[in-house]
């Protein structure tokens, strides 16, 4: 079958990174692995070998029949298909109380799985990501450079990352025109900063990210109407509380500043409640 162009696809294509990703994941027998994107099975076939239990989920239709046909004698392989962002992990696992994941996700929909895999990391504890090498620098920035920003904060308050190698054009059919990377993102015991919001947490780092030359004050006052903040006081206070400087930049803001605004904003939200 030919890639679609609508789902992203470019399919794995050397087998020797098919093996390191299979020793990057280390599959154990009886554990659950839900794999994202299984496509024509390249990765599916060693991680059921391995005796795991796979739950594969495709969204493209045309592939699912011969996934199903493929793995019929594999008692341990479910073929779902599904779209990854609307399934509920929680209850696909079952009886299961943990999964880990293994996928190789299309640029256009990076951002959104990684959003709704770390939603989910109560039950979620481990992905193995192969992702456009550019979503990888922008996961593993450290604050003050250009590619830290909204994404690397929203995974690194509750994650562990980590770039464990990178997989050339030329490993891929068709052959997409980017480089890829493969890493691992490991969900903490305890994030990283205290956040009693988590949709506080992200909708402020969507807000003072919005325009990276600005600074954080004339950011919130874009965007604080969506924050629950009505004026400039409002945001002066709020910044103050969290001691952070009006005139910096959001690419300075190391992900406990962004924590400790967001819970000002919380606090600030329950005063005028009470």
């Amino acid at each position: 079958m030919r890639a679609k162009r609508r789902f992203g696809q470019n399919f794995l294509a050397e087998p020797r990174y098919r093996q390191r990703i299979i020793q990057a994941v280390n599959p154990q027998p009886g554990e659950t692995i839900i794999e994202i994107g299984p496509g024509r099975g390249a990765l599916t076939r060693p991680l059921a070998e391995s005796g795991a239990r796979i739950i594969a989920i495709e969204i493209d239709r045309e592939l699912v029949p011969d996934l199903a046909a493929g793995f019929a004698g594999f008692s341990n392989v479910r073929i779902i298909e599904a779209d990854a962002l609307e399934v509920d992990y929680c209850k696909l696992i079952e009886p299961a109380l943990t999964a880990r994941v293994v996928a190789n996700l299309p640029y256009y929909i990076s951002t959104p799985i990684l959003q709704k895999l770390i939603s989910c990391r109560r039950y979620l504890t481990e992905m193995t990501l192969m992702l456009q090498r550019e979503v990888v620098d922008r996961l593993t920035a450290a604050p003050g450079g250009k590619q830290y920003g909204y994404l690397s904060v929203i995974a690194q308050l509750n994650c562990e990352i980590a770039r464990l190698f990178d997989v050339p054009p030329g490993a891929f059919r068709p052959v997409p025109k980017v480089d890829s990377s493969v890493v691992r993102v490991r969900v903490l015991d305890e994030p990283r900063a205290r956040v009693s919001d988590d949709t506080m947490f992200t909708e402020l780092a969507q807000v003072i990210f919005a325009q990276r030359r600005k600074t954080l004050l004339n950011n919130l006052r874009a965007g604080g109407a969506r924050l629950g903040l009505s004026g400039v006081f409002e945001m002066e206070a709020a910044l103050a509380r969290a001691r952070i400087d009006p005139a910096r930049r959001a690419e300075t803001l190391a992900v406990s500043d962004i924590a400790a605004l967001a819970e000002a904003l919380v606090n600030k939200n329950r005063e005028i409640e009470e």
